[in-house]
């Protein structure tokens, strides 16, 4: 892999993916833990919390509940369970109002005398009624010579934390789990059955969308799995669906036996509708706990035969009212919902710029996911929340914490980094000085002394000059460097105005160079420059500072090495937006792949101002050193 390549790559995860890893992560044990059931608990009670906080519902008076309380127990003998004979008056009673189905709750599988002959020829002139059994232990099962299509099971499919919240469609029968005629429909059903049948003439179906639910009409009941919604690996027998209470402690007529015997009701509270007989009585077993409707007395309560009238209720109303059946996505959908709102976190985390703005974002951002997941709820959409809450908040904050920290790190790699630069800033123009001042002195004084063409009293000169030069270069560091002036430095002691134009700068480095002390300046006979001006110049002090540098180096190298040099031709020409710095002579100097300090400084300065630096020997005989860039 090429190394541009590489160097892109490691600033995009560095930059872009890392930051927001803690955040996926955070989504991935959202996900896990929700996978594992450990976020069940909160799933359900937010159910049963967005249940109580919809609008307030009117009773349904199509279902009435008989309710024997105990005073009605007492009145029919005071003995319990029942006798035959007292149901067998109250099954009489009840069918002179007419309802369209009656639903008999309490057990009645052995016979409980006396009575009982009474009660089986009430059974057997009564093809509305629905006999309760329970088929689930402890198991009690409808009187023997009722038929099939007269008996319901009930049965309460609990939560973990002991609430019913679903309901019971059908199932196999457990004792005959293989015999497909054994299948066994619930007692809600079969109410909710005869009563379609009498009042709208509709029968149970199977279903369109999903072939093993149950219909009536074009109303398809959707089904309930083990994994549907906020469930994880919940009890899969049967045909279940989720109940969709209606938002009323009182949501139900209820009569008593009393009422019935002394005919202390209005006759159109029953005629054409489901009446459900069933136990009322606290101190008697039956009650159940449901969070899902404020207002119950006592708190979180109720009996079953108010369970079933939900159940029956929910079924007739969806048929005839278009009431909101509740229903799941798919899981697949539900988990990108989860990773939607998780990487919402992370691009609030990622992308804010100040911790209070964080905080009103992440404040927006889930109050629109309560609002939406709300108001999908009373559109009978079941949505994750809490997964999302989830995934939202912590990963923002994981996001955040490890921004801030990316953001930190980064901030003091940059200042160390920027202190490295400047020192070695500090060394390169320290160098310079001291290569383009005392270092240029000195290498004339050491050539004189070889060629022996150096009197004493020139020495003694030359190295005056020399220790002045060194003792100025500390002046030159505090003066260009530490208090950042725009100026640059030739000789000894020359200073000049980096603000003025670069071509006026480069007239002054060239004569001014051209009067050092060097042995092949000497020679020269012919002398051209000229310098375009820039037009539209965007050069900084700095860039002006190193092109004269090079200038002046370049021009040195001609005073130091080309020898029998006569002619020296410098140019700066301006073409199309480029300018070219040409230094031309026509000495014999250093060998081409020689690099020195001029080939050094080409080559930075290519890298600089993205230019492009040439250096090449001229036939017969001369030297070419060439830079270009885009002005």
């Amino acid at each position: 892999m090429p190394n541009w390549m590489r160097t892109i790559i490691q600033k995009v995860t560095t930059r872009r993916i890392i930051p927001i890893v803690p955040g996926i992560v955070v989504i991935g044990i959202a996900i896990v833990a929700r996978l594992a059931g450990l976020l069940q608990l909160l799933e359900l009670k937010t159910f049963d919390l967005f249940l109580r906080l919809r609008p307030p519902e009117s009773m349904d008076e199509r279902i009435v509940i008989i309710g024997i309380n105990s005073a009605d127990i007492v009145a029919m003998g005071g003995d319990y369970p029942i006798s035959d004979r007292a149901i067998a008056e109250l099954l009489t009673i009840l069918k002179e109002y007419q309802p369209a189905a009656i639903g008999l709750n309490p057990r009645r599988d052995l016979p409980v005398e006396p009575g009982n002959n009474q009660l089986k020829k009430v059974f057997e002139e009564s093809p509305n009624l629905i006999v309760a059994e329970k088929i689930v232990p402890p198991r009690f099962y409808a009187p023997k010579g009722i038929p099939s299509e007269q008996v319901g099971f009930t049965g309460y499919p609990f939560d973990a934390d002991y609430q019913a919240r679903r309901g019971f469609l059908g199932m196999p029968d457990p004792q005959e789990p293989e015999v497909p005629e054994a299948y066994k429909f619930s007692f809600a059903l079969q109410l909710a059955r005869v009563y379609l049948q009498e009042i709208n003439g509709l029968s149970l179906e199977k279903g369109i969308r999903d072939f093993d639910a149950m219909r009536f009409g074009t109303t398809e009941f959707p089904r309930l799995f083990p994994n549907s919604g906020g469930y994880a690996n919940a009890d899969g027998g049967g045909v279940k669906v989720l109940l969709n209470y209606r938002n009323n402690p009182k949501s139900f007529r209820t009569l008593s036996f009393s009422d019935l015997k002394t005919g202390n009701l209005n006759p159109d509270w029953l005629r054409d509708r489901v009446a459900i007989i069933g136990i009322v009585d606290p101190n008697f077993k039956g009650t159940l706990n449901t969070s899902a409707i404020a207002g119950l007395n006592p708190p979180g309560t109720m009996n079953g035969v108010e369970y079933q009238a939900h159940a029956v209720s929910q079924m007739i109303s969806a048929v005839n009212e278009n009431r909101t059946l509740l229903n799941v996505r798919s899981e697949g959908e539900e988990y990108l919902w989860i990773v939607a709102w998780g990487m919402c976190g992370i691009l609030l985390g990622r992308y804010t710029r100040s911790f209070k703005k964080n905080l009103i974002g992440i404040g927006l951002a889930t109050t629109a996911l309560i609002s939406v997941s709300y108001v999908l709820f009373l559109e009978g959409w079941w949505i994750p929340v809490i997964p999302a809450l989830l995934v939202l908040i912590p990963s923002n904050f994981a996001c955040i914490t490890v921004s801030y920290y990316d953001k930190t790190m980064r901030a003091r790699i940059s200042e160390r980094q920027q202190r490295i630069d400047e020192r070695q800033h500090l060394i390169e123009r320290t160098f310079n000085i001291i290569h383009n001042g005392p270092l240029q002195t000195l290498a004339s004084i050491l050539r004189r002394t070889q060629d022996k063409n150096l009197s004493q009293e020139r020495l003694l000169l030359d190295l005056q000059n020399l220790n002045r030069e060194i003792r100025a270069i500390g002046d030159r560091l505090e003066g260009e460097i530490l208090t950042q002036e725009d100026s640059l430095y030739l000789g000894s002691q020359l200073k000049f105005d980096l603000n003025q134009p670069i071509h006026e700068l480069f007239y002054q480095v060239y004569s001014i160079t051209l009067e050092r002390d060097l042995p092949y300046f000497e020679n020269l006979k012919i002398k051209s420059r000229n310098f375009d001006p820039i037009l539209n110049c965007n050069l900084n002090s700095e860039k002006k500072r190193v092109l004269c540098q090079f200038l002046e180096e370049s021009l040195l190298n001609v005073g130091k090495h080309a020898k029998n040099v006569t002619c020296l031709w410098v140019t700066g020409a301006y073409r199309d937006g480029f300018y070219t710095l040409r230094i031309k002579d026509n000495g014999s100097g250093i060998h081409p792949k020689a690099e020195g300090r001029g080939t050094q400084q080409g080559k930075k300065l290519e890298k600089q101002l993205k230019g492009k630096f040439k250096r090449e020997s001229l036939n017969p005989r001369g030297f070419l050193c060439e830079f270009t860039w885009l002005t």
